[in-house]
Order: structure tokens, then C-alpha cells, then sequence
């Protein structure tokens, strides 16, 4: 099977959804999915779902906040980790939906570049499919993409004061 890069972006909700529903499509058939989330650390309920299946791995890459103007040295070491991470799954051919969750943002906050996300979809095995997510994609990595897809807000409740709620955002 020929596998495609597929980018989730936009100011939207949906985008982790979105890769995470095709995460379990792909594990129900069989595949071997990776997902590498870049910006994250904690007990988010779908790492819960997600740890039910024996053919899906998730690993964190985050120090557990947001990052807010330059990043920490202890963000980019995390990023780094996680960047290295995906070179390594990828080149080992060994999964066949591999995820970089949240590595549009990841760029946009200066924790990898832009020319990295772009070589991980160069280095991409022919029969793996590279799903990215995160607002902020760049233009050349939606250029370089053979599927993009720009979730749009156009109402939510989150600016009526409502925060994130377990099991729905979290």
C-alpha cells in the first residue's frame, strides 16, 4: 500500500481528533500506528483509549506547559528527543501510520524548524502514511503535502468561558 502525508491545521477543533480517529481506523485493520506528540506530557484521556490497543504506541514529547514567547532549553530538548524519535520509527520501516501531533506547532514555536518537518516527509518510508497536526502549518509544508485539510472556527464555546472538559478536550 502507498502511503501519503496527510496535514491537519488550522485554528479549528479537530485536527487531534481527526488523527487519532484514523489512528484506531488503521490499528482495527491491522496496521502498526506511531504517534509522536510533541508538546505534550500528562494522562490526557486518549492516551488512556489509545494504550488499549497493542498496535498503536504513543510517546510524549513535552514538558507539561505551554510555550509562551522562546522556548526553554528543557522544550527544545524535549522536541529534539521527539523529532529524533520519528527519524528513527521512520527509517526503521516498521509502523504503517506514523504521527507527528502537534508538529505544525512545534515549528510555529521555534522547538524544531521548519526545514526538519519538511525532512521528515522527504525521509518518509514509500508505504508509510505521515500524518502532521497542529495549527500554523507552513505553506511549504502544505505545499509538500499530498492531503491537507484546515479545520476552521467558526463558533465555539471555549469563548463563552467554557474550559476544557475530560473526555471531550482532554
Amino acid at each position: 500500500m502507498k502511503g501519503y502525508v496527510q496535514v491537519y491545521t488550522g485554528n479549528g477543533k479537530g485536527k487531534t481528533t481527526a488523527s487519532l480517529g484514523l489512528a484506531i481506523r488503521a490499528a482495527g485493520a491491522g496496521l502498526r500506528v506511531y504517534i509522536v506528540q510533541f508538546l505534550k506530557q500528562g494522562d490526557y484521556s486518549e492516551i488512556k483509549a489509545l494504550s488499549k490497543f497493542e498496535n498503536i504506541t504513543v510517546k510524549q514529547y513535552g514538558i507539561g506547559k505551554f510555550v509562551i514567547g522562546k522556548p526553554s532549553e528543557e522544550d527544545i530538548a524535549a522536541g529534539a528527543a521527539g523529532y529524533k524519535k520519528l527519524c528513527d520509527i521512520l527509517k526503521q520501516n516498521k509502523h504503517d501510520v506514523v504521527i507527528a501531533e502537534e508538529g505544525n506547532v512545534a515549528v510555529m514555536c521555534n522547538i524544531i524548524s521548519e526545514k526538519e518537518l519538511l525532512a521528515l516527509m522527504d525521509m518518509k518510508p514509500a508505504n508509510v502514511e505521515l500524518v502532521i497536526t497542529g495549527r500554523g502549518a507552513t505553506a511549504a509544508v502544505i505545499e509538500k503535502a499530498d492531503l491537507a485539510t484546515e479545520m476552521k472556527e467558526i463558533k465555539h464555546y471555549y469563548k463563552q468561558g467554557i474550559t476544557a472538559r475530560v473526555g471531550i478536550e482532554k
